[in-house]
């Protein structure tokens, strides 16, 4: 697979994130190494920067919750406004996380 064809992989990948849930960088590479071969969190970060403007790129954090850097005011607020789980300036990813076709954590009244 091609850089750009991972571009358009990692895009993908990010724009079926459904509202309300989140997906690390490192989920994000490890759902598509065993297609793109490849497996780097800060490669999935550099695309985001990139060219994630067109995404939901807000659902995409960092392992331990933290929101996109530089984005962080802009991110809280569209993850608040689906209702995703924060904690201080954390999104509590064992709460919101989300992998495709794994198991989705329940509904949040």
């Amino acid at each position: 697979m091609t850089l750009q064809e991972y571009v358009e992989e990692v895009l993908t990948l990010v724009e079926s994130i459904p509202e309300g849930r989140v997906m690390s960088y490192g989920a994000i590479a490890d759902v598509l190494a065993d297609r793109a071969g490849r497996n780097s969190p800060r490669q999935v970060g550099t695309i985001m920067a990139r060219h994630g403007g067109g995404v939901p790129w807000h659902r995409v954090v960092s392992s331990s919750g933290r929101l996109p850097p530089g984005h962080e005011r802009e991110a809280r607020a569209r993850l608040l406004a689906e209702g995703v789980p924060l904690r201080g300036d954390r999104v509590l990813i064992s709460e919101a996380g989300w992998v495709p076709g794994g198991s989705v954590p329940p509904e949040r009244p």
